[in-house]
């Protein structure tokens, strides 16, 4: 046998050991290849690697693939931190805007109906359990309310749980933030006719309502979501007591712990019955950093998968893959090109796991948004700069420690309680200790 032929037969063992499972038809490919090499005149190596016929393999098996795919899982991660900081730091910066701006959020006139106690007792002791006591109200209702959302999930009640939604978007958008723009321009005294503020108001919540439970621009709906976050979180800053809205962040991420962490938590069971219909959970309650509309991520029908594997069998030229993969993985490709099968010998359906690649993405909860930006806000009404500041950089801290335990665990994870604590923490500790030491340093004049 000749030089050419002993390169041949070592060049397909070595593909043989690193692909593994060979389909059955690569030894009649293989000798059709050796009749073919002893007819042809001794090549270089490079040519007969070029020549080397194309081996099906099942790529669930593939080191290569896997090392592949832990790289773009790492900067997949690492940029939807980013994207999340971002609206977390927009939503926290509009509320504590409103509050150093519009006085109207910080006068304590009317409370709500979930808060009886109101506080007005010198004690404080009586506070305290006022604080309490209005906070376990609260957040009683709010379980109430998950389990009653969780149930009609359950039921497939969408039509009700749509409704119960856009009544709510319809309010904030429309009732909220009338009264919210019409404080601002009282409160920079800029003359505004009613007309105008009608048609204005029509035109934002019309919008509104379309880009969050129907279609629109992906930046657009993030930017009503955060408004939405901001507006509600200026809400409880106005009309919950003062020890009361402390109580109700600690109290709320504890219950966010047990609610998603536990086995029979209500947004635990949320999810998972989610990811069992494989649909998603209401875009109106969840912020997405990628599109997330309802019928992205629906099972695929039969009739969905035909269409998939005819494009696929058109795209035969280019080995089983789109061109958009072929363009990003060209220097994967040089050497040889793969036809990607299954075990069953379909092909495999590429441009679906394309599509879901972009569809994915880091999502939050409003509530959470809501959350800290109502710690934040609460913290610069009092007017230090210095509490307000480290109450913003321990909730940036917290979410970046949650998203790297979700990056370890790989599973929904509750984004409250770290970040909640660590601001809370902060908040005393700079209020009892930080803050008296610098107005100490500042009127005796020293500097470090």
């Amino acid at each position: 046998m000749s030089e050419s032929d002993s390169d041949f037969d070592q060049s397909s063992e070595n593909t043989r050991l690193m692909d593994g499972h060979v389909s059955a038809n690569t030894s009649e490919i293989r000798s059709t290849t050796e009749q073919g090499a002893k007819r042809r005149p001794r090549q270089t190596q490079n040519e007969e690697t070029r020549e080397i016929p194309d081996v099906q393999v099942n790529s669930d098996t593939n080191v290569h693939q896997d090392c592949t795919s832990e790289e773009e899982e790492l900067k997949y991660g690492a940029n939807h931190v980013i994207k999340l900081f971002a609206p977390v730091s927009l939503c926290m910066l509009v509320v504590v805007a409103t509050i150093r701006s519009v006085s109207f959020y910080t006068i304590k006139d009317v409370y709500l109906v979930y808060t009886p106690f109101h506080e007005d007792s010198p004690e404080t002791g009586t506070k305290v359990w006022n604080a309490i006591a209005n906070s376990l109200i609260l957040i009683g209702v709010i379980i109430v309310m998950t389990i009653l959302l969780i149930i009609l999930y359950k039921k497939r009640c969408y039509r009700v749980i749509n409704g119960w939604l856009i009544v709510s978007s319809l309010m904030l958008l429309s009732i909220f933030s009338f009264l919210y723009l019409e404080e601002m321009l009282r409160a920079y005294n800029v003359p505004f006719d009613y007309i105008t503020l009608m048609i204005l108001m029509w035109n934002f919540g019309a919008m509104g309502m379309i880009c969050i439970h129907w279609q629109g621009p992906l930046l657009l709906q993030q930017a009503y979501l955060i408004f939405v976050a901001a507006l509600m979180a200026l809400v409880f800053i106005k009309y919950l007591p003062e020890w009361t809205t402390w109580a109700v962040l600690a109290v709320i991420s504890i219950w966010d712990l047990i609610a998603v962490l536990t086995p029979r938590g209500p947004l635990r069971i949320l999810v998972e019955t989610a990811q069992e219909r494989n649909e998603q959970i209401f875009p109106a309650l969840i912020y997405s950093s990628t599109y997330m509309y309802m019928y992205t991520a629906m099972a695929t029908t039969e009739e969905e998968q035909a269409q998939l594997r005819s494009r696929n069998e058109s795209e035969h030229d280019n080995h089983g893959f789109t061109e958009e993969w072929v363009r990003t993985h060209a220097s994967r490709v040089a050497q040889r090109q793969l036809e990607v099968y299954d075990v069953s010998g379909t092909p495999r359906t590429q441009v679906h796991e394309v599509t879901e690649k972009e569809e994915r993405g880091v999502k939050l909860g409003l509530g959470d948004f809501i959350f800290y930006s109502v710690l934040v806000g609460k913290a610069s009404s009092y007017g230090d700069w210095n509490t307000t500041l480290a109450c913003f950089v321990a909730i940036l801290i917290g979410l970046c420690l949650t998203l790297l335990l979700l990056a370890i665990f790989k599973k929904a994870l509750p984004a409250l309680p770290i970040s909640i604590t660590f601001g809370l923490i902060f908040y005393f500790a700079t209020k009892e200790i930080v803050s008296p030491f610098s107005d100490s340093l500042a009127y005796e004049q020293v500097f470090i």
